[in-house]
C-alpha cells in the first residue's frame, strides 16, 4: 500500500573534480527501497548543462514511495561527444519526509573506456555521510569445453540474480585471451550482497560463436559456491539459435517460461536501425526483472514487426513496465519504436507498451533507451499455454533420417492442440539423432496420444521414428510415445502419418467410400477423410492406399481403406472432402461406411451423403461433414457464415488458399480451407472485397477465437486481412474479428497465419434450422424452371420469404400516386359507413379512422459521397417490426427530387403500414437495372411521428455486384445511439372550405398552426407537399381534406392560425371555414369536429391586406359510437371562445448615425395563452417611410387574445442597401384591456455590428396596468447555467445522493488520412464500484461540423461526481466506415478535485479500423496525472442597472480576491443577450479555493459597439456537495462616473469585509548618473487581501517626474485596503528619450492603518543596464524584523466520525512529521469524555519547529498501558494541525479505524492533503531569486515563431507577472532550438504552473512549444512543464496561450 503512494525525491549528484569528469551522456537513476524499486528515471534533458566537472546538480523526481533506500543504480547511455563521467557521490532526500536523507559514495568512473569499464553502478546507501558500506565479491569461473569451434571472440556478459536483486549486466574481461577451446577463465565481480543466488543470465554479443559452458559462481562474502552446468551452444546457427540463456542453480533441465515479444518499428522515414536492440522486462512492482535480453536476428526495419521468443527462468507476467533500448552502434543507429507487445502464454496475458518515440541521440530528447508503461486498456486475455519440452528420437538404422517437414498434434483428456510444425536451427531428424524442441500447449489434461506426420511423398522423404517424449517444463510431468515404425510411402504400410498412444491401444478402422451412380460422379482429385469419435479424431488422412481398387473414386465404386489410429471411441461424424484439383474433380458421394477392424459387417455404421462435392453442382461445397443415418440429418450441423474482408491497400489481394479454424467453448473445428464462396465474386480475396463462405460443422458453442491464414502459395501469396465477421444464426450471435494486418512473410511480422480474438459479440435475431424436403410428382412435365419460394407460418408468426425471390418482377410498369402495387387495408366499424348527414351520397370519408389504425413512416435515404455512388436501378425497401413487416415497398414517389438516388442526395419517401410494432430491421435493395446500377448507400432514416421516434439505420456500404461483397440487398439495423425520441404525434383530419366567390381559389402554399390551452401549439404545417397538389387544391367552392400528424395539443383546440406564402400566379384566397376532426380521447370510439369560421380574404390586395388569419371555434360536433353499434351525433356551440384582440405596436428606432433600416421587419408577440405567429410590419400608420432614425412607427396586429404578454421576437431580412437597424424600444398596447407592455431593446440588428445578429428576443420590462415588472426576466434558456444552478442549489437530499460537478474535456484528433469524423462524440466517467456518469455528449460549437484531423477541441460537461476516476469511456455514435475517427489524446480535468488525467489514445474508433470498436474504455492507469489548481463552484449573479443605454457588448472580466489568494482574470461570456438593461445574469464560475472572499475586481476593455456598461451589483453564492451552505455577498456600485475598472468589497451580513483607504506612494529615484526616466511608470501593490491592480504613476507632487535624486509622491484615494503589504511590482514602458531608470526605493503609506511600508530596490530598470529588465518585484522591508523562535505551539483538532462505535474511551497519540524534523510523541489524553461520535476535540502542545508538516502518525493506546482485552477501534475522520506562531494550517483526511494497542508501536500514517499558508508565512519567503528559464521549441515543420513570447510563472507565493522573453542579437524560438533566459523575481516557492503566450505578430506567428524548464538558481530545483502542442490560431484548438502544469 505504501509503495503506491506518490513520492518526490530530491537527487543531488556531485561530479568529481578530475580531468574530463563531466559527461554529455543521458544519466539515469533507479532507487531500491524496502517497499520496492522505482522505474529508471532520466535525470536531465539535453537542454541543461548538467554533470560538469566539480558541479553539483539537483533534480526532483516524482515516483512511487519505496520507503527507506537500500541502494541506487546510477548509469548513463554512453552517448554524446564525451560520455565518460567521474561521479563523486549522490545524495537522495525524500522531499515529503526530509529527515530521510541517504548518502551514496561512488568516487569512480562510469565509463566504457576508463576505470573498470563499467558505466552502470550499484551504490549502497547510508543515512550517515561518513559511513562507507561494504560490497560483496563474486568469483565467476567459466569452463569452455574442448569441442571444435567452441571458443569465442565475442564480448561475454553475465548477470547474477539473487534474493535481494541482481548485479546488472557485467562484461567478463580480464585482459587476456578469454573463452578459448578447453580453457578455464576466472573473473571477479563486486556488487551489493544479493543474498542466496537463484540464477544467472549469460550470453555474448554475437561477434563469433561459442559452445556449451560450465559456470561456477563463488559468493566470497557468504562463502557459498554455486554451479551452473549449461552444455549448450550459444550461436545463431546452432541448436535453438540463442546467444543468451537463463540458467538456474544446479542443473541444465529446462525451467524457462517463454515470452512472445513483438517489437514494432514505426512507419516513418528513417525509422529502422542497425543497432543491437535489447529489452528488460520488469515484473509486478518492478522487484523481479529479466535482465538485459538482446533481441538477435530481428530486422527492425521501417513498418516491420519483429517477433522473438524469449525464455526467462522466472514468472514476470503481468509486467509492470519494459525497458527498450539499443547500443547506438552501426551506421544508422537511430530508431523509431512504435510499440512493444509482450505475450506470456503461461498466464495468457498480452500487454501493449506504446512508445511512438525516437531512440536516437540526434532526435527528440536524445535518449537511446526508454522505460515503457503498459496501456492497460489494451490488455488482452488470451488462452493460457504451458511450456513443454519435446524430444524426437530418430532410429539408428540405415536411411532413417528425413529432410521432410515434420508436424505433430497432441491429444489429451481436455481436448487437442493445434497442428504444429517442428523446426530449429540445426540439421534435424538425422539417423540416430535426438532433437529437442520447446513447444507451448494449452491445458489438455492427461495426454492420450500424439499424431506425427510429414507431407513429402517423394522417395527421399522416408523417416523411421523410434519414439517421442514430452515433458512439462515446470512440473516435470513426462510422457513417452513409442513408435519404431516407418513414415514412408515405400515402407511398412506406405503411410506417412502415425498415431502414438500414451495410454490405450491402437486400432485400425476399415472405411468404405461409396461413389454415387450418376453421370460424372467420379473424381480425380485427392480425397481426405477425418473420423471424429467421442474420444478424439484421426485428423485429416489422405485416402491413397485403396485395398480393393487401383483407380479410386470412380462412378459406382466401393473403395476400401484402412485408417490406423489410437482408439477414438464411437465414430459419430465423418468429415470428407477433396482438394478440387484435376480435370474431373467434381465428385458425387453416396455414403461412407465405417467399422472397427474385426467387427462384423452388420455392426458397420453408415454415413449417408447422396450429394455432390463439386464447385459447380449443388451448393458448391467440396468438403462435407456426414452424420449417421437418421431423420433430419442436416439439422444437427450448425451453419457458420464467415465474411472475410480483404483490406483496401495496394497489393492486399492474395492468390493463396485461405483456411480458418474456429475455437469454441464446446470444442474446436479442424483447419478448413475456404474454397467455395457463398456470394461467388469469382476471384477470391481481392483488394477491398468481402468474400462470404458458409461452413457447416458441429456446434462448438460460443466462439472465443479463430485462426486464419493462407498456404503461402501462388504468384501473389501475401495478403492484407482487414477483418472477419462470423454470423451464427442458430445461436443468434454475430462475431467481429478485427485484423487490419498483413499475412505475408515479407511484410510486418512475417506471419502467414494469426489467431484473432473477437472485439465484440453482437446479439442478432436467433433462428432455428428447418429441413425442408420438396417432393416433385412423378408425372410428365412435373418439374419447373421457375424460382420457387416458401414461407412457413406457425403459432408465433411467420418466417420471411425463403430461397429466391426475383424482385425485378415487382418493379415494372407505370406508377401513379406513391408507386405502390400493394396496399394494406384496415377494418372500420360499419356505423361510420351509414352516416345520416352524408347528403350527396358520395360515401363516408374514413381517412381519420384509417389513419389512426396505421402508421406513417417517412423514409430518408442518403446516397454516399463516393464517386459513382448514385444508382439508376429501381430501389425497394421492407420494414420489419416486432409484429409484422410491410412487404416490398417500391421507392418511386420521392417527395423532394425527381432524379432520385444521386451522389450525396437525401431522398424522402412516405410509407403507410399497419401494426408493425417496434421496428427491428430494414431491408433495402435494388433490381440491378439501368445503365449505372451500383449504389453506395450511406444511411436510411425512418421517422415514425405516431410512435415518437426517429431511427437511423446506418449502411455505409455498396449495393453493387461489382463492389464490396457483391450484394444488392442488405439488412440494416437501427443504431441505438442515433435514435431520437420525442412526444408521439396524433392524426388530425383537416377540411378546408374555400368560398364560392369570384377569384376565391389560390395557388399559394397554405399552412396551419393549431393551439391548445396554456399556449401549447403544433409546428407550422404546410398542407401541400408539391406544386401538383398546390394546383389541384383550394379551388373556388372546393372542399379539401388533409390527414396530417401533428403534436398532441390536449383536449381543447383554442384557436388556429392559417395563412399562405403569397406566391403563385393567383395567391389571393377567400377562406370560408376550417373543420378539424380528431378521434375521441381516453379510449372512447368516435370523433370530435371543431369548426372555425373565417369568411374573409387572405390576400394582399383585398380586405385589410393580411395573408394570415387567426380563427376561434364556433361549434363542436361530436360523433360517439354507442354499445348498440349506433352512431350518436351532438352539436355544441362554443361559448367561452377566446376573443380577437387588436394590438397596437409602437416601434422606436434609435437616434444615432444610420440607425434606420430599409429591410422588411417581422414581429412575433408571445403571451401566456399563445403567440401571434410571425407578422410582417408592412405598413406604418404614421410614417410613409418607416423605421427611420429617431422615428416612432405604429402598427396594428389582430390576434386571438394572447393573455399576459411576456416577450417578443423581432427580426429583419437584411434586404435592401441600408439594412442595419438600431432598435431602441417596442411598446405593445392591448386595446381591449388597455394594458401596455414595454420592451427595452437598445440593440443593433445588423450583420456588421455588435454580435452580427438580425434577430433578437426581448422580455417585458414594464407593464402599466398589472404588476409585470421583470416577468420572465433574464435569459432562462442557456443550457449550461440552467444545469449548474439546478444541480448546485438543489435540495439537500439531491446534493447528497446526486452531486453534479463539472468535467473539462480536451479531445485531439490524429493527423492520418480519414482521421476526421462527423459523428457525435461522447464520454462516460466511471468510478469505484462502477458508479458512472450519464453519457456526456461533446457537441461541437456552432460552425464546426466535424472533429477535423489535427484539431483540438475543448468541452465542459456536467455529470455525476463518481469519486476517484477509475476508467473513462470515449466513443461516438457512428457505425459506418465513413464515420471512422482517430482519437489522438483525451484529457479529463476535474477542477473540483484539482486533478487532470491525460490519456494517450492514438487509436481508431471505427468499425473498419483497429479493433473494430467505436468506443474504447481507458483505464486511469494508462493516463499521466497532473495536479491542477483545485476549484470551487460559485454561482455569480450580475445585475445591470436600469438606466438608459446601461447594456453593453464589451468584454467583461472578473477577478476574485480571497484571504488565501486570488483568481486569474476570467472573461464573463456575453452569450448573445447577457448584460442588458435591468437584467440579472447568472454564471457558474470555477474559482480557486481562496475563501473567505474579500473583494472582486470588474474590468471592461471598452470594445464593441456599446463599450459602456452600468453595473448595479454582483451577488455570489457558494454551495458544497455535503450540505446546502449558502454564503451571500452583495456589492453595489451606482456611481455615475465612467470607469474601466471597478473594485467592489464583499458584504457579508451587511458588513463590508474590506474597508476603503487612501494609499500614498512615494517613489525615490537614485542619486546615480542617468538615474531619471522619461518613460511611463506603473505599479501594482500586493497585500493580505489581494492587489490594487495596475496603478499608473501619472500625477506627481513634482511637475517633472522621476528625476535623479527626486522623491515623487502619488495619491490614490478610495482604494480597498490590502491589509498588511507584501510586495510591489514596478515597471515602465521603455518610452521616451531616456527610458532607463535607477530606482532607490518605494514607500507605500496606508492612511487608514497609519502605517508606511518600505520596498527597497537600488537597481536599474533599463534595457541597457544591469540585467536588461524593465520590471522589478520589491519585497517589503518591514517583514525582515520577524524572527521565529526555536519553539512553537501546535493546535491539534481531531474529528471523530459520526457513526455508531466510532468513539473511544482510551487515549490517542500523534507524531508530527515535518520537512525539517519530527516531533516527539504527543499523547491526546481522553479527559472529560473526548473522542465522542461526531465530536471535534482540540489539544495544544509546545514543540520545536518541525517545518512544513508532510505527514502524521496517529495511534490509539490504552490509558494504563495494560494489555488489550478485546478489540477496540477509534474511527477518526480528519485531523487539523495549526502552527500557532505563523498560523499555518495542515489538513489530514483519515476516515480510518485505528485499533487499540498497549504500546505505541501500532499506528497509521496519513499524508497532508491540503495546507493553508498564512500571510505572515508567505511574506517571510519573499526574497529575490534568479530563475533560469529554458524554452524548447519542437522539432516539427514550421515549429518556430517570429512572434513576441511572454511567460507568467505561478507559485505558492504568488506570480511573476507577465514577462517578455527576449535576448539581444539572437533569433529566438526557431525549430528544434533551445533558448535560455534569466529573470530576477521574488521567490515564488514551489511552482504550480506557467502560462506561455505570444502576440502572433510577425510573418510566422504560429509556434510549436515542446516544453519549458524553470530552475530556481538559489536551490537548483528544476521544474519541467511539458507542452507538446501548437500555439497557433490556425492549428489544433487555435489558442496562442497555454497553461502548463509541472511533470516531474
Amino acid at each position: 500500500m505504501l509503495s503506491l503512494i506518490p513520492a518526490v525525491y530530491e537527487v543531488v549528484t556531485i561530479t568529481g573534480d578530475v580531468a574530463g569528469a563531466g559527461t554529455d551522456a543521458n544519466v539515469f537513476v533507479t532507487l531500491f527501497g524496502e517497499y520496492g524499486i522505482t522505474p529508471k528515471v532520466h535525470l536531465a534533458s539535453k537542454s541543461r548543462t548538467a554533470f560538469e566537472k566539480a558541479k553539483t546538480d539537483v533534480f526532483r523526481i516524482r515516483t512511487h514511495n519505496v520507503g527507506a533506500l537500500k541502494k541506487i543504480r546510477i548509469e548513463h547511455d554512453n552517448t554524446g561527444m564525451n560520455a565518460s563521467w567521474f561521479l563523486d557521490r549522490v545524495v537522495v532526500t525524500d522531499v515529503i519526509r526530509p529527515h530521510l536523507r541517504f548518502y551514496f559514495a561512488c568516487n569512480n568512473w562510469l565509463s566504457k573506456v576508463s576505470g573498470d569499464g563499467l558505466y552502470i553502478r550499484d551504490l549502497l546507501g547510508s543515512m550517515d555521510p561518513m559511513d562507507m558500506p561494504k560490497y560483496n565479491k563474486y568469483a565467476v569461473t567459466v569452463f569452455t569445453p574442448d569441442l571444435k569451434g567452441s571458443g569465442t571472440d565475442a564480448d561475454v556478459f553475465i548477470n547474477i540474480f539473487g534474493e535481494l536483486g541482481d548485479t546488472g549486466e557485467r562484461r567478463l574481461d580480464n585482459d587476456k585471451n578469454n573463452f578459448e577451446k578447453g580453457s578455464e577463465d576466472k573473473f571477479t565481480i563486486e556488487a551489493p550482497n544479493l543474498g542466496k543466488v537463484r540464477k544467472i543470465t549469460i550470453g555474448h554479443n554475437n561477434k563469433g560463436s561459442s559452445a556449451g559452458w560450465f559456470v561456477i559462481v563463488d559468493d566470497m562474502g557468504n562463502k557459498i559456491v554455486y554451479e551452473f552446468p549449461i552444455n549448450r551452444w550459444f550461436a545463431l546457427d546452432e541448436d535453438d539459435g540463442k546467444i543468451q540463456r537463463d540458467i538456474l542453480v544446479g542443473g541444465s533441465q529446462p525451467t524457462g517460461i517463454v515470452y512472445n515479444v513483438q517489437i514494432v518499428t514505426g512507419y516513418i522515414r528513417g525509422a529502422g536501425t542497425n543497432s543491437n536492440i535489447h529489452i528488460v522486462m520488469h515484473g509486478t512492482k518492478g522487484i523481479k526483472n529479466s535482465g538485459k535480453v538482446f533481441l538477435e536476428g530481428g530486422k527492425f526495419e521501417r513498418g516491420l514487426t519483429d517477433i522473438f521468443n524469449v525464455e526467462i527462468a522466472a514468472l514476470l507476467s503481468p509486467l509492470s513496465r519494459v525497458t527498450i533500448g539499443h547500443d547506438n552502434d552501426g551506421v544508422s543507429s537511430g530508431w523509431f519504436c512504435e510499440k512493444v507487445v509482450v505475450y506470456c502464454p503461461f498466464t495468457g496475458i498480452e500487454q501493449t507498451f506504446p512508445c511512438s518515440k525516437w531512440l536516437d541521440e540526434k532526435e527528440g530528447d536524445g535518449l537511446i533507451e526508454r522505460e515503457l508503461y503498459e496501456m492497460v486498456s489494451l490488455r488482452q486475455k488470451r488462452q493460457k499455454k504451458h511450456p513443454w519440452s519435446l524430444w524426437i528420437w530418430t532410429s539408428d538404422i540405415p536411411g532413417a533420417g528425413t529432410d521432410a517437414a515434420i508436424s505433430f498434434q497432441v491429444y489429451g483428456e481436455k481436448g487437442k492442440s493445434d497442428e504444429m510444425r517442428l523446426d530449429n536451427k540445426t540439421d534435424n531428424f538425422e539417423q540416430g539423432q535426438v532433437d529437442r524442441f520447446i513447444v507451448e500447449l494449452s491445458d489438455l489434461g492427461t495426454l492420450t496420444k500424439l499424431r506425427i506426420w510429414h507431407e513429402k511423398r517423394n522417395p527421399f522423404a522416408g523417416w523411421h521414428l523410434s519414439k517421442a517424449t514430452l515433458m512439462k517444463t515446470l512440473t516435470k510431468e513426462k510422457y513417452t510415445f513409442p513408435c519404431e515404425r516407418w513414415l514412408d510411402t515405400n515402407e511398412d504400410d506406405n503411410e506417412v502419418v502415425r498415431e502414438l498412444a500414451a495410454t490405450g491401444q491402437q486400432v485400425a478402422e476399415p472405411v468404405t467410400v461409396c461413389t454415387g451412380n450418376v453421370g460424372g460422379s467420379g473424381t480425380d482429385a485427392s480425397v481426405f477423410l477425418n473420423l471424429i469419435g467421442d474420444r478424439g479424431d484421426t485428423g485429416d488422412r489422405q485416402l491413397v492406399n485403396c485395398k480393393n481398387n487401383v483407380n479410386k473414386f470412380e462412378k459406382g465404386n466401393l473403395d476400401e481403406f484402412l485408417v490406423e489410429a489410437v482408439a477414438i471411441g464411437q465414430v459419430c461424424r465423418v468429415r470428407i472432402g477433396h482438394d478440387g484439383k484435376g480435370g474431373g474433380c467434381g465428385w458425387f458421394l453416396d455414403k461412407v461406411v465405417v467399422r472397427e477392424d474385426g467387427q462384423a459387417e452388420a455392426q458397420a455404421v453408415e454415413f449417408p451423403c447422396n450429394r455432390w462435392l463439386d464447385r459447380n453442382e449443388d451448393d458448391g461445397q467440396i468438403v462435407r461433414e456426414l452424420l449417421p443415418f437418421a431423420d433430419g440429418q442436416r439439422l444437427y450441423n450448425v451453419g457458420y457464415h464467415i465474411a472475410v474482408k480483404t483490406g483496401d491497400v495496394p497489393g492486399g489481394s492474395s492468390d493463396s488458399g485461405v483456411f480458418v479454424k474456429l475455437y469454441g467453448e464446446k470444442g474446436n473445428t479442424s483447419k478448413m480451407l475456404l474454397v467455395v464462396s457463398a456470394n461467388n465474386l469469382g476471384n477470391y480475396f481481392e483488394t477491398g472485397r468481402i468474400d462470404i463462405f458458409t461452413v457447416e460443422t458441429f456446434d462448438i458453442g460460443q466462439i472465443n477465437r479463430l485462426m486464419i491464414g493462407h498456404t503461402n502459395e501462388g504468384m501473389r501469396a501475401g495478403w492484407f486481412l482487414d477483418s472477419v465477421q462470423i454470423l451464427v444464426p442458430v445461436h443468434g450471435k454475430q462475431y467481429m474479428f478485427p485484423s487490419h494486418r498483413w499475412l505475408d512473410d515479407c511484410e510486418a511480422d512475417g506471419k502467414t497465419e494469426v489467431e484473432i480474438y473477437p472485439s465484440e459479440i453482437l446479439e442478432m435475431e436467433q433462428l432455428i434450422n428447418y429441413e425442408v424436403t420438396v417432393v416433385t410428382g412423378d408425372v410428365m412435365f412435373a418439374g419447373t424452371n421457375a424460382k420457387v419460394f416458401i414461407q412457413i407460418y406457425g403459432d408465433k408468426g411467420k418466417t420471411e420469404v425463403l430461397t429466391t425471390l426475383c424482385f425485378c418482377d415487382f418493379l415494372h410498369g407505370f406508377y401513379s400516386d406513391d408507386g405502390q402495387l400493394a396496399r394494406e387495408l384496415v377494418p372500420v366499424d360499419e356505423a361510420f359507413m351509414r352516416r345520416e348527414d352524408d347528403e350527396e351520397g358520395t360515401g363516408a370519408t374514413l381517412g381519420l379512422e384509417q389513419k389512426s389504425m396505421s402508421t406513417t413512416y417517412t423514409l430518408k435515404l442518403k446516397t454516399g459521397e463516393k464517386k459513382y455512388a448514385g444508382t439508376d436501378a429501381n430501389v425497394f425497401a421492407i420494414l420489419f417490426g416486432e409484429n409484422d413487416d410491410t412487404g416490398i415497398i417500391n421507392l418511386k414517389a420521392c417527395k423532394n427530387y425527381k432524379n432520385k438516388f444521386e451522389k450525396g442526395m437525401i431522398n424522402e419517401f412516405t410509407v403507410e403500414a399497419v401494426d408493425l410494432g417496434e421496428l427491428v430491421k430494414l431491408r433495402i435493395g435494388h433490381d440491378n437495372s439501368g445503365g449505372s446500377s451500383g449504389w453506395f448507400l450511406d444511411w436510411v432514416e425512418v421517422d415514425a411521428p405516431s410512435q415518437g421516434q426517429r431511427l437511423r439505420f446506418p449502411c455505409g456500404r455498396w449495393l453493387d455486384k461489382g463492389e464490396d461483397d457483391g450484394a444488392i440487398v442488405r439488412d440494416l439495423y437501427p443504431a441505438d445511439l442515433q435514435t431520437e425520441l420525442y412526444m408521439p404525434f396524433v392524426p388530425y383530419e383537416i377540411k378546408i372550405f374555400t368560398s364560392d366567390v369570384f377569384g376565391a381559389g389560390t395557388d399559394a402554399d397554405v399552412f396551419i398552426v393549431l393551439y391548445g390551452r396554456n399556449a401549447l401549439c403544433t409546428q407550422q404545417k404546410y398542407l401541400c407537399v408539391n406544386k401538383r397538389e398546390r394546383r389541384l387544391y383550394f379551388e373556388r367552392g372546393a372542399e379539401d381534406m388533409f390527414i396530417v400528424e401533428l403534436e398532441d395539443i390536449g383536449d381543447v383546440i383554442e384557436k388556429i392560425r392559417i395563412g399562405h406564402d403569397n406566391r403563385g400566379s393567383n395567391p389571393g384566397w377567400h377562406l370560408d371555414r376550417v373543420e378539424i376532426r380528431r378521434q375521441l380521447r381516453k379510449g372512447k370510439v368516435g370523433s370530435e369536429t371543431t369548426i372555425f369560421p373565417c369568411e374573409c380574404w387572405l390576400a394582399k390586395s383585398e380586405d385589410d391586406g393580411e395573408t394570415v388569419r387567426e380563427l376561434v371555434p364556433s361549434e363542436i360536433i361530436t360523433e360517439k359510437l354507442l354499445r348498440d353499434g349506433k352512431l350518436k351525433t351532438t352539436e355544441v356551440e362554443v361559448e367561452d371562445a377566446l376573443e380577437t384582440h387588436a394590438y397596437n405596436v409602437t416601434v422606436r428606432t434609435g437616434d444615432m448615425y444610420r440607425a434606420g433600416t430599409d429591410a422588411n421587419v417581422f414581429l412575433t408577440i408571445y403571451g401566456d395563452l399563445g403567440d401571434t405567429g410571425e407578422r410582417k410590419l408592412a405598413k406604418s400608420e404614421n410614417n410613409k417611410n418607416k423605421f427611420e432614425r429617431g422615428e416612432v412607427d405604429k402598427f396594428t396586429i389582430e390576434a386571438v387574445d394572447l393573455g399576459q404578454v411576456f416577450k417578443i421576437r423581432i427580426r429583419h431580412d437584411n434586404s435592401m442597401a441600408g439594412a442595419d437597424w438600431y432598435l431602441d424600444q417596442v411598446e405593445v398596447l392591448d386595446l381591449e384591456t388597455e394594458e401596455v407592455y414595454m420592451f427595452l431593446c437598445e440593440r443593433w440588428l445588423s450583420t456588421k455590428k455588435e454580435d452580427k445578429r438580425i434577430e433578437r428576443t426581448f422580455f417585458v420590462k414594464v407593464c402599466s396596468k398589472k404588476s409585470c415588472i421583470n416577468l420572465f426576466n433574464g435569459t432562462p434558456h442557456y443550457k449550461l447555467n440552467t444545469l449548474v444552478i439546478s444541480d448546485s442549489f438543489n435540495l439537500k437530499k439531491n446534493l447528497v445522493f446526486h452531486p453534479v460537478i463539472p468535467y473539462h474535456f480536451t479531445v485531439s484528433t490524429g493527423m492520418d488520412r480519414d482521421a476526421s469524423t462527423t459523428a457525435r462524440v461522447f464520454v462516460i466517467i466511471i468510478g469505484p464500484s462502477d458508479v458512472e456518469t450519464d453519457r456526456m455528449w461533446l457537441d461541437l460549437p456552432e460552425g464546426k461540423k466535424a472533429f477535423t484531423a489535427g484539431t483540438m477541441e475543448h468541452f465542459v460537461c456536467y455529470g455525476t461526481d463518481v469519486g476517484e476516476i477509475k476508467r473513462v469511456e470515449l466513443g461516438h455514435n457512428g457505425v459506418t466506415p465513413e464515420s471512422c475517427w482517430l482519437a489522438d489524446e483525451l484529457s479529463v480535468a476535474v477542477p473540483t478535485k484539482g486533478i487532470k488525467y491525460i490519456f494517450p489514445c492514438k487509436c481508431w474508433l471505427a468499425k473498419d479500423r483497429g479493433d473494430g470498436l467505436t468506443a474504447r474504455l481507458f483505464n486511469v492507469l494508462d493516463s499521466s496525472t497532473i495536479n491542477i489548481i483545485r476549484k470551487v463552484i460559485y454561482s455569480a449573479t450580475v445585475v445591470t442597472g436600469d438606466t438608459q443605454y446601461a447594456g453593453t457588448d464589451t468584454n467583461i472580466f472578473l477577478t476574485v480576491f480571497g484571504a488565501n489568494g486570488s483568481t486569474e482574470e476570467m472573461l464573463l461570456p456575453k452569450n448573445e443577450d447577457r448584460f442588458e438593461r435591468d437584467q440579472e445574469d447568472t454564471f457558474s464560475l470555477e474559482i480557486d479555493d481562496i475563501a473567505p472572499l474579500k473583494k472582486i475586481r470588474v474590468r471592461i476593455d471598452a470594445t464593441g459597439s456599446r463599450p459602456d456598461w452600468f453595473l448595479d451589483r454582483v451577488t455570489k453564492r457558494l454551495a458544497t456537495s455535503v450540505s446546502v451552505y449558502i454564503r451571500e455577498l452583495a456589492v453595489k456600485n451606482k456611481r455615475t462616473e465612467k470607469t474601466k475598472v471597478c473594485e467592489l468589497a464583499a458584504v457579508v451580513d451587511e458588513e463590508e469585509m474590506v474597508e476603503k483607504t487612501t494609499y500614498i506612494i512615494q517613489v525615490q529615484t537614485s542619486d546615480v548618473g542617468g538615474a531619471g526616466t522619461d518613460a511611463n511608470v506603473s505599479v501594482i501593490v500586493f497585500g493580505e487581501f489581494g492587489d490594487t491592480g495596475m496603478l499608473p504613476l501619472k500625477e506627481s507632487s513634482n511637475r517633472n517626474k522621476f528625476e535623479r535624486k527626486m522623491k515623487d509622491v502619488f495619491r490614490f484615494p478610495d482604494i480597498l485596503s490590502l491589509g498588511e503589504l507584501s510586495k510591489v511590482r514596478v515597471w515602465h514602458d521603455n518610452k521616451g528619450l531616456a527610458p532607463g531608470w535607477h530606482l532607490e526605493y518605494i514607500d507605500v503609506k496606508d492612511e487608514t492603518m497609519d502605517q508606511t511600508f518600505r520596498f527597497p530596490c537600488d537597481r536599474w530598470l533599463a534595457k541597457s543596464e544591469d540585467d536588461g529588465q524593465i520590471m522589478r518585484e520589491l519585497a517589503c522591508a518591514n517583514n525582515d524584523s520577524l524572527d521565529l523562535s526555536e519553539k512553537t505551539k501546535y493546535e491539534i483538532a481531531t474529528i471523530t466520525a459520526n457513526t455508531d462505535d466510532a468513539s473511544t474511551t482510551e487515549n490517542a497519540w500523534i507524531v508530527l512529521e515535518g520537512r525539517k524534523a519530527r516531533s516527539k510523541e504527543f499523547v491526546l489524553e481522553n479527559k472529560k469524555k473526548k473522542f465522542l461520535n461526531g465530536a471535534t476535540d482540540t489539544f495544544e502542545f509546545s514543540s520545536k519547529h518541525v517545518g512544513e508538516i508532510a505527514g502524521i502518525c496517529l495511534g490509539h493506546v490504552t490509558k494504563d498501558g495494560k494489555k488489550v482485552k478485546k478489540e477496540a477501534l477509534w474511527h477518526v475522520m480528519e485531523v487539523v494541525v495549526t502552527e500557532m506562531e505563523l498560523g499555518n494550517k495542515y489538513f489530514f483526511h483519515c476516515d480510518a479505524q485505528i485499533p487499540l494497542a498497549a504500546k505505541k508501536d501500532h499506528f497509521l500514517t496519513f499524508e497532508c492533503y491540503k495546507s493553508v499558508e498564512s500571510f505572515a508565512s508567505k511574506v517571510r519567503n519573499l526574497v529575490p531569486v534568479k530563475y533560469e528559464i529554458i524554452v524548447i521549441t519542437g522539432d516539427v515543420k514550421k515549429g518556430g515563431t517570429d512572434a513576441n513570447v511572454f511567460i507568467t510563472i505561478y507559485g505558492v507565493n504568488g506570480d511573476s507577472g507577465k514577462r517578455h522573453l527576449r535576448q539581444k542579437f539572437r533569433n529566438l524560438f526557431e525549430r528544434g532550438q533551445t533558448d535560455r533566459f534569466v529573470l530576477d523575481m521574488l521567490d515564488l516557492g514551489e511552482l504550480l504552473r506557467v502560462k506561455v503566450e505570444h502576440d502572433n505578430e510577425g510573418s510566422n506567428g504560429g509556434w510549436y512549444l515542446e516544453c519549458v524548464e524553470v530552475t530556481n538558481t538559489a536551490n537548483s530545483v528544476t521544474t519541467i512543464f511539458q507542452c507538446g502542442k501548437w500555439l497557433d490560431p490556425y492549428k489544433a484548438d487555435g489558442q496562442i496561450q497555454r497553461v502548463l502544469y509541472p511533470r516531474y
